[in-house]
This record gives structure tokens, sequence and C-alpha cells, in this order.
């Protein structure tokens, strides 16, 4: 009897970690739907990529994964095995210069989308008695970080969002679990200061600075069925920087 083939479903797909999971993910034989919000050029070029390549399906929708009413009607389209919500904002600035509207945006995004997700894909997880949650956090969600306020909270949620999914989905053959990254490499945070990145690598045990695909390879153990006894854990993958 040929195996289905799983579908993964991973926000914020477009660039940065979101299309280095991508990748991986339809690397290891998943079919994948991946969303994305104005990266339009971005997530055709990843589909095209990946389909010309053969192998399982790839769709790059856009989607507002801080909707409820978007979050719906995508899932009423498509009924993942493995979610991996990498889709995440930050509107970094000390407290007494940020405005609620950017505590409720990064929230909005990062906590509210991730519960979102969780919520919509729970019920087919659950039916079909298999399912990886996977929710990218960050090392500053566990020690915090200067002007992050909002982005530090809305990771620090993600915590006790996925401890608490663990223990409610668990006997269904659901798990839920956390990576944290460090400092990774992407156009984003290449866009920073060097002075930045060198001390984020002078913190770091390995010397060197995180990749996407560290985050990529981690997010597929997990989804894998060699992680079936792993759930509600915080997995940093920060090189030590946080140590």
């Amino acid at each position: 009897m040929v195996e289905r083939v799983k579908l993964a479903l991973v926000t914020g797909g477009a660039g940065g970690i979101g299309a280095a999971v991508v990748r991986e993910l339809h690397s290891a034989g998943h079919a994948i739907v991946f969303t994305h919000l104005g990266q339009t050029e971005e997530a055709n070029a990843l589909a095209l990529e990946l389909e010309s390549g053969g192998g399982p399906s790839v769709q790059g929708l856009e989607s507002d994964t801080s909707s409820e009413e978007a979050v719906l009607a995508l899932y009423a389209q498509h009924k993942p095995d493995v979610l991996v919500h990498c889709a995440g904002i930050a509107l970094d600035r000390a407290i007494w210069k940020q405005d609620v509207s950017d505590w409720d945006a990064v929230l909005g995004v990062n906590l509210r989308g991730a519960w979102l997700q969780a919520r919509a894909a729970a019920p087919h997880m659950r039916a079909s008695g298999w399912g990886r949650i996977i929710l990218i956090g960050s090392i500053n969600g566990t020690r915090g970080k200067f002007g992050q306020t909002a982005y530090a909270s809305s990771k620090a949620g993600l915590h006790g969002l996925a401890k608490s999914l663990a223990k409610e989905l668990g006997p269904k053959g659901v798990t839920v679990n956390v990576v944290e990254p460090g400092w990774i490499e992407t156009p984003m945070t290449s866009s920073l200061g060097s002075e930045f990145q060198d001390a984020a690598r002078a913190e770091t045990l390995t010397g060197r600075l995180g990749q996407p695909r560290d985050i990529a390879a981690t997010v597929t153990f997990l989804a894998s069925e060699a992680a079936s006894h792993i759930t509600g854990n915080i997995l940093r993958v920060d090189g030590g920087q946080s140590t």
C-alpha cells in the first residue's frame, strides 16, 4: 500500500526562513501549500523553482495569517498534516516610543496568527490521528531584548500556546513544538548594521551566524516520524547564542 503524500502548510513561506522550510519539506517528500502577504513575485519564483524539479505539488497563496476570515477560507480548501507557522513581523521601538497599533500588529501576526492556524488545523489532525504543529519562535522570546517588548512578548506567548496544544492534541497523535532561532542570516537581518551582526556572532559558541537551512533542517526533523515522541518542547537553534 502506497503511503499518502503528507501536506505541509507553511505560513510566511515566500522568503528567508520560510522559503528554506518550504524547500526542505518539499525535498523530504511533502506536498506544499505556503502563504505570503504581498510577496507575489518571490512566491511565484519559489513555486516555479520547486515545480520544475519535479516531486509533490507546490502552491503559493496570498493570505493574511492574522485574519480569521482568511485563515478559515484557507483551511476550507486545504487540510494540512503539518503546520509550520513562520509568518512573523517585528516593529522594534523602546516602549515609550511604541504605539498600541505596533503592539496589535506584531501580536496579531506572530501570536494570534499562530493560534488561528492551529485552531483551523486541529480538526483534521485529530480526525486522522496524526499531525505536526511547529511554531517558529525566537531566543528573544525567552531572554527578552531592548526595543522588542512586542516582538519578545509575541514569541514568548508561543511557549504557552505550544505547551497547551501539546496537552490537548497529544492523545490524538499530534505533536506541537517551538523552534527558537538565534540570529539567522536573511535579507531582513542583512540590512541591519554590521555591528549588530558582529555582536550576535560574538555571542555564539560556534563562531558563525545561523543560516535559514539550520532552521529548515530542524523543522523537517520535527515533522518526521523520527520526532514522534517529541512534543511540548522549545528547541533552540542558535549556535549557543543564548547560553
